[in-house]
């Protein structure tokens, strides 16, 4: 009895640790769907110029979009203000609108701005009119779809008495991964072979639905307008690490190509440490509002414990990638540098990640709390718009020398 009464009490205490771990290992093994995909489409990404700008940050802003639903409507379960009410006015029908708002504008705004770098960059790339429809096209089909399962996700851990904060990021960078890459080109490839008119009216539609986002924007409720107010300053300036990510892997292309196993580790690379990062900062926000931690400069001792988590999430999950994009590669028939290569690489790069991002969600969220906002608006999305630059640099760094 006395063993029983032991066993419970140690799972107990281990709860989160291991709901996050299951969630993880789901997490990262979906996302190698997408990393298989990736690999396989590699011809596209070289016949389509610039087309890889807009991949890393478009996979990355439908998670941090969703990430910040999540995070919203977990820190509102735990306060319990949260119900399963889709109605304007309500907590999850406000904050949905929000995301779906934020979805096209921000879908915009990455193919403009990724024109512009492009140019700057002396990157080779397709017309802004093609960047725009493809990106928000292709983002919002992405985005609706990736924020219906946030929803789902977000109503399951409420009527299961699940730890929203444990689950929302890796579900909705997971489904992130999977669904946005192939949306995209396949909208690309649509769109690069109609005829002109075919293309001025689907940038007419475009048109419309940027629109509507801004006259959605003006007309939002409170809650809305809380989100979008702090997501769409946030998001557009994070927007560009994706995008700068983007150029770097376009540079790096052909090198990358002829290692295509680490085309294949690079979503769920990314997918796998901004997953790591996005529980942090979503823990870590919850735990401010209800009081649990302060937002001090030295991380006190229950946030150490997450960074140990994190670590332990790392040695486990890291390796584990850099067999899985190996053996793929083998499968398809493309190149690899190795088992060993591929599982070192993995592992130095995504320590260096996985520090970056222990250290980067714990001090914005200490900021935001600071300057009286939300912390839930503003951990997962500069987390997983960061990883895309911070990820995009350790990976290819740690790459060209050992390669």
């Amino acid at each position: 009895m006395t063993l029983v009464i032991a066993i419970n009490d140690l799972r107990e205490k281990h709860r989160e640790f291991l709901t996050g771990f299951w969630t993880l290992l789901i997490s990262v093994s979906l996302s190698f769907i997408a990393g298989i995909y990736l690999g396989s489409v590699n011809e596209v990404l070289l016949l389509i110029p610039g087309l890889m700008v807009l991949v890393t940050p478009s996979i990355n802003m439908r998670g941090a979009i969703a990430g910040i639903l999540t995070s919203r409507l977990s820190s509102s379960m735990h306060l319990g203000a949260f119900e399963v009410d889709f109605k304007r006015n309500s907590e999850l029908g406000d904050n949905l609108c929000a995301s779906l708002i934020l979805t096209v504008i921000i879908s915009a705004v990455l193919a403009i701005f990724g024109k512009i770098i492009c140019l700057f960059t002396d990157t080779e790339v397709i017309g802004v009119l093609e960047m725009i429809i493809i990106s928000v096209i292709s983002g919002t089909l992405a985005g609706m779809l990736v924020t219906v399962v946030g929803v789902l996700v977000s109503i399951v851990c409420y009527r299961k008495f699940w730890d929203l904060d444990m689950v929302g990021a890796p579900a909705v960078t997971t489904i992130g991964d999977i669904v946005t890459l192939p949306f995209i080109v396949v909208t690309a490839l649509i769109v690069m072979d109609l005829p002109f008119t075919g293309k001025a009216v689907l940038g007419a539609i475009v048109f419309v639905m940027i629109v509507a986002a801004f006259i959605s924007f003006k007309r939002g409720t409170r809650t809305m307008l809380d989100v979008l107010r702090e997501g769409l300053p946030l998001l557009i300036p994070l927007s560009l690490l994706g995008i700068t990510a983007g150029v770097l892997y376009t540079s790096r292309l052909e090198s990358l190509i002829a290692a295509a196993a680490v085309i294949i580790l690079i979503s769920p690379f990314m997918n796998g440490c901004g997953s790591i990062g996005g529980i942090l900062t979503s823990r870590i926000g919850t735990e401010m509002h209800m009081g649990m931690i302060d937002p001090v400069l030295f991380p006190q001792k229950t946030v150490l414990k997450h960074f140990g988590e994190n670590y332990i999430y790392s040695i486990i999950f890291l390796p584990l990638m850099g067999v899985i994009a190996h053996f793929a590669a083998v499968l398809l028939g493309i190149t690899t540098p190795g088992l060993l290569l591929m599982v070192v690489i993995s592992l130095l790069a995504g320590i260096l990640v996985v520090t970056a991002m222990n250290l980067l969600g714990y001090y914005t969220a200490v900021i935001t709390y600071r300057k009286g906002f939300d912390p839930d608006n503003f951990g997962v999305p500069v987390v997983t718009s960061s990883i895309d630059l911070i990820g995009a640099t350790c990976l290819l760094a740690v790459m060209m020398i050992l390669l």
